[in-house]
């Protein structure tokens, strides 16, 4: 039951479509326009607005937030049942059932309950991210480096992420499980963009 609850607050509050709800009011369906991603940045390079971005993005991030939050106020020793309930507000943030599963990238949804039960994270994967940016130039490929590169900064310091967690995971084992399911969903809903990369990547060695 414990599990059922963390999974529905979750994916209910993790289901609000921000984007679209905020770009229908504008006449605009996110989901046709720009890269049809339903999630801050696309709503940014859609409306030229840095406001509608950056509102876009709060409202993402609290959705996480807040449903570790809750979870947190019901079970606030628990650190497996707030990490579920972390999951699938990505996870629904990602696949919204409201928009035929149609959604953003998770990010930000992400952000906002890793902070909550594992603070560390977040700053390794914003420093990863900055020194990939700093390189290449690009947020796509910045995301995926910094979202593998945390990954596996996790996989090598389980026992001691464990110290970090808030709650205390009980074991590193269950960390770990929390961190990359998590972590998977971001890398599954950056595959288009990877390939898109790819074929620019092939298509400028051609007409070179």
């Amino acid at each position: 039951m414990e599990y059922l609850l963390s999974i529905v607050i979750g994916y209910i509050l993790g289901s609000f479509p921000t984007a679209y709800v905020l770009l229908k009011k504008k006449g605009i369906d996110i989901t046709k326009a720009g890269s049809g991603n339903v999630g801050a940045m696309n709503s940014y390079e859609v409306t030229n607005s840095k406001s509608t971005g950056v509102i876009v993005l709060l409202i993402d991030f609290l959705k996480g937030f807040l449903s570790v939050y809750i979870v947190g106020l019901i079970y606030p020793v628990n650190f497996v049942l707030q990490g579920v309930a972390m999951i699938f507000a990505i996870f629904s943030h990602c696949y919204n059932p409201w928009i035929n599963f149609n959604g953003g990238r998770g990010l930000a949804t992400a952000a906002g309950g890793i902070i909550l039960i594992f603070y560390p994270l977040l700053l390794i994967w914003l420093i990863l991210w900055a020194i990939t940016y700093i390189m290449k130039k690009n947020i796509h490929i910045s995301n995926l480096a910094a979202t593998l590169l945390s990954l596996l900064v996790v996989f090598n310091n389980a026992e001691l992420s464990v110290k970090y967690s808030s709650p205390n995971a009980n074991s590193s084992e269950s960390l770990v499980l929390i961190v990359t399911m998590g972590l998977l969903l971001i890398l599954i809903k950056h595959i288009d963009p990877l390939k898109d990369l790819i074929k620019d990547f092939k298509e400028k060695g051609i007409r070179k």
